[in-house]
């Protein structure tokens, strides 16, 4: 999988234009604040995912405009295809290859890729929240419908929380709330399934790349946390009792705390160096490397699970990285188009783009 062409209008601080990438490595340099963060910000939007910084729509819009709209034609699945993204009123659209989505969700799986950013070296170093976002992405892109469960937990998630304000004024609805138990535990033990399943495939390939990073002198191991006692090798069914049942204990609590204090939304994800967790005994170093192999490995498990490798997207990670993980991160990503953008012009590549004021030039 590869992009063949990138049009760009009025998106942040960038001017109206097209650019052709290398179908290897191209490099975006030019000094800070001129735009290269936004230009891979915006080709991560063609996963179908939101913005990695956590920015809303109507924000992605150059200032004075109505809209932003961007198109990218690339080469996946033996033939060539088109994205083009509007966002517009505060929301996004999605045109893929000339037929309108009815929902933007509905292009995720068609274009791969997978993002690094300085964000990223602090996962282990975050909360949950994070770590579960970093899991929850990946699953999508590999299997595209986990969006849609993920999307109605959420909205049960909602009605839920709202129930659980409404019952102290309203306690007759207290009968109610098994129904939504049922749901989110319907819901609930599908994303425990899938995150386990796919915790599995990243472990195995990020413990080799760790391996590799630190010369076979550490060991990487990760793993699922659930929020309840669950274990891999249950069944969807058997998850789904758990939750249930774990949610009902805790109704009580729930009730006086407002919100739903137990779920699959407040699970978390070991990961551990040597036996003891990264997040509190791992040095910067370390946690940096386990970062990168996951990273690695989530290139590799999308590669396996949808047989075309994605496109990488190294937002001003190199600076981060000493010159052996630099190298390293390089090497494994050979034969695959990459997009890195740097201050300086110091990446050897035949492909290189200036961005100066929001203007691109090769």
């Amino acid at each position: 999988m590869y992009i063949k062409s990138i049009s760009i209008e009025n998106y942040r601080n960038l001017k109206k234009t097209e650019i052709f990438p290398s179908e290897r490595i191209n490099v975006i340099y030019g000094d800070n604040a001129q735009g290269k963060t936004n230009l891979i910000e915006c080709l991560w939007l063609f996963t179908g995912g939101r913005s990695f910084r956590g920015a809303k729509d109507n924000e992605l819009i150059a200032f004075g405009n109505k809209f932003a709209a961007a198109e990218i034609k690339f080469y996946s699945r033996e033939r060539e295809q088109s994205i083009r993204l509007t966002i517009q009123n505060g929301k996004r659209s999605a045109v893929l290859n000339d037929v309108p989505m009815s929902y933007v969700s509905q292009i995720i799986g068609s274009f791969c890729a997978v993002i690094f950013s300085p964000n990223h070296l602090t996962l282990i170093k975050n909360g949950p929240d994070e770590r579960r976002s970093f899991i929850d992405a990946a699953i999508c892109q590999a299997r595209p419908v986990y969006a849609l469960t993920l999307t109605k937990y959420k909205r049960i998630l909602t009605e839920r929380n709202a129930l659980l304000k409404d019952i102290p004024k309203h306690r007759e609805l207290e009968d109610t709330i098994d129904i939504w138990n049922e749901r989110l535990a319907h819901e609930g033990s599908l994303i425990a399934l899938e995150r386990f399943n796919y915790i599995d495939s990243l472990k195995e390939k990020a413990v080799k790349f760790y391996e590799g990073i630190s010369n076979g002198r550490e060991k990487l191991d990760i793993s699922y946390r659930p929020c309840f006692n669950a274990r891999k090798d249950m069944t969807r069914e058997e998850l789904k009792k758990i939750i249930f049942t774990k949610l009902c204990d805790r109704q009580n609590d729930d009730i006086n705390c407002g919100f739903t204090t137990v779920g699959t939304h407040r699970d978390d994800i070991s990961i551990k160096i040597d036996g003891r967790e990264a997040r509190s005994f791992g040095s910067q170093g370390q946690q940096r490397s386990a970062v990168l192999s996951m990273k690695l490995a989530e290139a590799e498990v999308l590669k396996e699970k949808t047989g075309e490798s994605p496109v990488i997207l190294l937002d001003d990670v190199l600076s981060e990285l000493d010159k052996s993980r630099k190298n390293y991160l390089l090497n494994k990503l050979s034969g695959m188009q990459v997009f890195i953008t740097c201050c300086e012009d110091d990446i050897e590549c035949e492909n290189k783009f200036l961005i100066r004021n929001g203007e691109i030039n090769c």
